[in-house]
């Protein structure tokens, strides 16, 4: 883990650095983004405004159930971003979107996806579409992985695995790289992490969370937007 400390001391340095106009960036993502999200708008505040989307803490009540701050599934993200269109006093910057790991969420009696691959490119390609009506600059976040055995069988309600996760990230790499769009592979380096990185099923304790946070950081601090 020697690596992922220097990653982190690393990205505190450019986090100190003096910064002359901070660009608003607004999250939405899923209950792993709202874990690393404290660390993250520490470590970019001295060139960015963070933002998310938000809520009084019902996000956290069952993190298996996206509600409030909980971006959910793809199908989810689209609804918000319409709202967020038609409100005239909504303004950012940079949108960093992560969409993934609810839509893989399987009927463990039928193996019926929540969003299927189809509507999942589909629904990517509508954030694509809003996110330049709305002059956002929009980065991708990949998906964590997902360790199957640890996830299934806790008996949460549904199964996921790991081979979809991978899957629907090549879904949103292969729409994302085409357009020019930015990403964060936060699957590949979350991949490095111990077996005993995970805090339950899917979420990661408090001190990957961090190491999550300073990766996204260190993209956003060495990016031109």
């Amino acid at each position: 883990m020697k690596v992922f400390g220097i990653l982190l001391t690393i990205v505190l340095l450019f986090s100190t650095a003096a910064a002359a106009d901070k660009r608003k960036v607004f999250v939405i993502g899923d209950s792993i983004s709202i874990f690393y999200g404290p660390a993250l708008k520490k470590y970019i505040g001295s060139r960015f405004l963070y933002d998310r989307k938000r809520d009084n803490g019902e996000a956290l009540q069952d993190l298996d159930k996206p509600v409030g701050a909980n971006g959910g599934d793809s199908r989810m993200v689209v609804e918000y971003l319409r709202k967020l269109q038609a409100d005239k006093s909504f303004a950012a910057d940079i949108l960093l979107v992560n969409c993934g790991l609810h839509d893989i969420k399987t009927d463990p009696a039928t193996g019926k996806k929540q969003i299927e691959p189809e509507e999942y490119l589909a629904n990517l390609k509508t954030i694509l579409k809003i996110s330049k009506k709305m002059k956002l600059r929009l980065v991708w976040i990949s998906s964590t992985p997902v360790d199957d055995e640890r996830h299934n069988r806790q008996k949460v309600g549904f199964f996921r695995y790991n081979r979809d996760a991978a899957a629907y990230n090549e879904i949103a790499r292969g729409l994302f790289e085409k357009a020019g769009v930015p990403i964060v592979d936060l699957y590949a380096f979350s991949r490095e992490f111990p077996a005993d990185a995970y805090a339950d099923h899917i979420h990661y304790k408090k001190e990957y969370a961090e190491l999550q946070a300073a990766f996204i950081a260190g993209f956003l601090l060495n990016s031109k937007f």
